[in-house]
């Protein structure tokens, strides 16, 4: 958790529908295990912006035990799934969040973790909703940047408790 708390009284929204079973826990990097085999047929699953959501909405704020969903930093809303390419806007509590990165980051790894690797997904902040809204985009969506922050140990492993179920 970030030592500063950028948000000490957030508001807290009701959550839209029962959640699925969460999802487990496992590396970030692909499991060869789950790559079809030589001769297999790899038939791409259709995916919808609500899978989407369900995968993101129960991510823990790296500031509140709450979840993005009931902070309303996420909504099923601005996730749009165009055939293999995803898009996920979120909207961080105040305009000055300095968790926006993080939060960002646990929801690229979230998505890296659970969707095939044919989709390109693109995370970014809701228009004029931070005050350095350009930067983050920038910083959420560059490789180099993605796989540089999750070499950091004390990064992944505040990412790793975003991604740890509610209690």
């Amino acid at each position: 958790m970030p030592a500063e708390v950028y948000n000490a009284n957030p508001t807290v929204f009701a959550t839209s529908k029962v959640s699925k079973p969460s999802i487990a826990s496992h590396s970030i990097w692909i499991d060869d295990a789950d790559a079809p085999r030589h001769g297999e047929k790899d038939e791409a699953e259709p995916i919808d912006s609500d899978e989407i959501f369900e995968h993101i909405r129960q991510i823990v704020d790296p500031e509140h035990p709450l979840t993005l969903e009931q902070l309303a930093v996420v909504s099923a809303q601005q996730v749009e799934v165009n055939g293999n390419h995803v898009l996920v806007e979120f909207t961080p509590t105040v305009p000055h969040c300095g968790a926006s990165t993080l939060i960002g980051l646990s929801i690229r790894v979230r998505l890296m973790r659970t969707l095939p690797q044919r989709f390109k997904v693109d995370i970014r902040v809701k228009p004029g909703s931070h005050q350095s809204e350009s930067a983050l985009n920038k910083q959420l969506n560059d490789k180099e940047r993605v796989a540089a922050a999750l070499e950091n140990n004390a990064l992944l492993n505040v990412v790793e408790q975003c991604l740890k179920p509610p209690t």
